[in-house]
């Protein structure tokens, strides 16, 4: 693929946000970025499950693909999804995400697709990183910090349609 293709076909993710209620707390559940980029990044690293998007591609169904490469577990019968827009990242991506009421099996191990990486720099050696190195459920305001400042929006969207759908 040309560097032109490529740069055409990452302009666009598509992600999704898994949530759950825990003693009446909203909880999210965050993917921390795998490599040796991110090992000692915490506070702003975190994101939503995510990845590019062939021109063209129905991005639910990329979403979902995504969601069970880099966390392992594949949503099934979710009723229903929803749609929190898109938002652009520093980089200039757009991010289009959705989520959906879910929880993760007792007990969860992260289980994520790997990538190539030549580590250390110009080492001439490979070594395969997983994308993802973690997945958990944070508390609203933890995820606050957590998550990548230009995804926090994705939390406010989450947050307004479920406390639209309890006064409803």
């Amino acid at each position: 693929m040309s560097n032109n293709a490529k740069s055409k076909r990452s302009r666009i993710s598509a992600g999704l946000l898994m949530f759950r209620r825990r003693k009446n707390k909203l909880e999210v559940l965050l993917a921390h970025p795998g490599g040796p980029f991110h090992v000692h990044k915490d506070d702003g690293a975190w994101t939503i499950p995510k990845g590019e998007a062939a021109p063209g591609e129905d991005l639910l169904t990329r979403a979902k693909i995504e969601f069970e490469e880099e966390v392992g577990l594949c949503p099934e019968n979710v009723q229903p999804w929803i749609e929190l827009g898109w938002i652009q990242q520093k980089g200039g991506k757009i991010v289009h995400a959705w989520a959906f009421e879910g929880d993760l099996p007792e007990p969860f191990e992260c289980r994520s697709n790997l990538f190539e990486l030549e580590w250390p720099p110009r080492s001439g050696k490979y070594q395969k990183f997983p994308e993802v190195d973690q997945a958990c459920f944070f508390s609203e305001e933890v995820a606050r910090r957590k998550i990548k400042q230009t995804q926090v929006p994705l939390l406010d969207r989450l947050h307004a349609v479920l406390r639209g759908a309890a006064t409803s």
